[in-house]
């Protein structure tokens, strides 16, 4: 039986390139064809929209895939890097698809399976450290690029409450929002003359404060921005 393995990470899935669900597909059937089976002989266990970072028994499809070998299965994916992103996950998954009898193909980097002790191998263990150090260089480079962003005053993630975002993408800076200022300002002396929460919601409505939706600051929200102020 052969057993193909896709995945694309959210963003990938956007690409029309070698990293595409479909482009995946047509590798592993072609592959299929070479080997006297058609497209009905391959069963597919698609990963989309699940991070490389994840390991391949903690995906759902992965999980399905490696319930589903028998002895004498061939898996087959059309990049290293979809089915493994880290160097630690690929060797003993290798280990694995070996002590089940299961070859592991992985097209780019040739036909040959690479559970053999073969060239192969020893070129799949050497592409798995690398895969993994790039992964670790693409963590750094993201935090890298946060860190710099957010020196100069850029925005990182959720804008907080008494501000808002200018401009899109690397552009996007912050602004005070002063309507905001004030309405956080007002919670807190209500807050401190004793009213409740669904109270001090209700008195902001009544005053026009209402939330970046247009409705009403709901008393959790109102929690939030009362709490933070003491920290």
């Amino acid at each position: 039986m052969i057993l193909g393995y896709i995945r694309c990470s959210t963003a990938d899935q956007a690409k029309d390139d070698r990293s595409s669900l479909q482009v995946q597909t047509d590798i592993i059937e072609g592959y299929a064809r070479t080997r006297g089976a058609d497209r009905f002989g391959v069963q597919i266990f698609t990963d989309a929209g699940v991070s490389g970072a994840v390991k391949l028994a903690a995906r759902p499809a992965g999980s399905d895939l490696l319930a589903a070998l028998a002895p004498g299965d061939t898996v087959i994916a059309s990049k290293l890097d979809r089915m493994f992103r880290s160097a630690s996950d690929a060797l003993n998954m290798l280990e694995l698809f070996k002590a089940k009898g299961v070859h592991l193909v992985l097209f780019d980097m040739g036909v040959d399976p690479v559970t053999g002790d073969g060239t192969a191998r020893l070129l799949f263990i050497i592409l798995a450290a690398v895969a993994d150090m790039e992964r670790v260089r693409i963590k750094e480079r993201t935090a890298e690029g946060r860190k710099a962003k957010k020196a100069r005053g850029g925005v990182i993630g959720k804008v907080p409450f008494g501000y808002r975002k200018v401009g899109e993408g690397r552009a996007a800076v912050l602004e005070r929002d002063e309507r905001e200022i004030a309405a956080a300002a007002r919670m807190r002396r209500l807050y401190q003359d004793r009213y409740a929460l669904p109270q001090i919601a209700e008195l902001l409505s009544n005053d026009g404060y209402v939330s970046r939706t247009g409705k009403p600051y709901t008393p959790m929200a109102i929690r939030r921005v009362v709490t933070e102020a003491r920290q």
